[in-house]
């Protein structure tokens, strides 16, 4: 009885610690898969929601002047909704505006109207923008136009030290630097089943990726994108509750032997 019951206890203890190779991210060689790659480097088609940075330049400050937001002068802005939320005038003739893509999939610019950007890239936006601007300016090599996103915007949930929604502005954020970006993965969390939840035009999608393996960076979902939600779910041993490390399993065991061996005295002498 005594072997068997100190085979439950080492099994209990061993079961219960988070394993050391479980911590560890990108373990291993990678395996080439051109094919993810290809995926990975298809241009982002843009979404509701969606921020995206607008420049129009030029050394000819009056060429452009009238695609500037009167109600937005300054170094920067937080209005919200479909039309500016940022703007800053770099001199020389150059207007930077962040606009939100609204709920029809369209942005608004000064005197070029409305332009419906939902499901294109930002190089077709900004083809469609200096095809508008010809109509005003006849000399197009007097201009000229960028359009990127305004920051990759997610939201992390689950077992993360710092979560919530987060904004990383680059134009390419891999899962990584998301992770990275909000105090890292908790020791309790499932570094081997890290969920990416994906709204896209064609419904709603949910990717697992194992981190703890170098072909994560083949994954189609290593690189996040807008408005992804990552979700990081427990180890069981935080369901269980024993511990998280080898001292805090055996400090738990010898709790529970020290309240058992003290119940049972106890009750042996009443």
């Amino acid at each position: 009885m005594k072997y068997y019951y100190l085979l439950f206890l080492v099994s209990f203890f061993l079961g219960s610690c988070v394993p050391s190779k479980d911590l560890i991210y990108l373990q291993g060689n990678p395996v080439q898969k051109t094919e993810i790659q290809r995926i990975n480097n298809i241009p982002y088609k843009l979404q509701v929601d969606d921020m995206i940075n607008i420049a129009i330049k030029s050394n000819d400050d009056d060429l452009v002047k009238i695609f500037k937001k009167v109600e937005s002068v300054g170094t920067g802005g937080s209005n919200s909704g479909s039309g500016n939320s940022g703007q800053s005038f770099n001199g020389g003739g150059s207007y930077f505006l962040d606009y939100s893509i609204d709920s029809y999939g369209n942005i608004r610019i000064p005197n070029l109207g409305e332009i419906n950007v939902l499901g294109y890239t930002t190089v077709e936006v900004r083809k469609k923008i200096e095809k508008e601007l010809r109509k005003y300016i006849k000399k197009q090599e007097d201009i000229f136009v960028s359009v990127k996103l305004s920051g990759i915007r997610y939201t992390i949930i689950g077992e993360i030290n710092n979560p919530g929604p987060r904004i990383i502005y680059q134009n390419r954020v891999s899962i990584i630097e998301a992770i990275a970006n909000s105090g890292d993965i908790t020791i309790v969390g499932n570094r081997k089943k890290v969920e990416v939840i994906r709204n896209s035009i064609t419904g709603t999608e949910k990717f697992v990726i194992d981190l703890t393996d170098i072909n994560a960076f083949n994954s189609n979902v290593f690189y996040i994108k807008p408005n992804d939600y990552i979700n990081v779910i427990p180890l069981k041993q935080k369901a269980w509750g024993t511990g998280t490390t080898g001292l805090q399993t055996l400090t738990t065991i010898v709790s529970i032997f020290t309240l058992i061996t003290s119940t049972f005295i106890l009750a042996r002498n009443f």
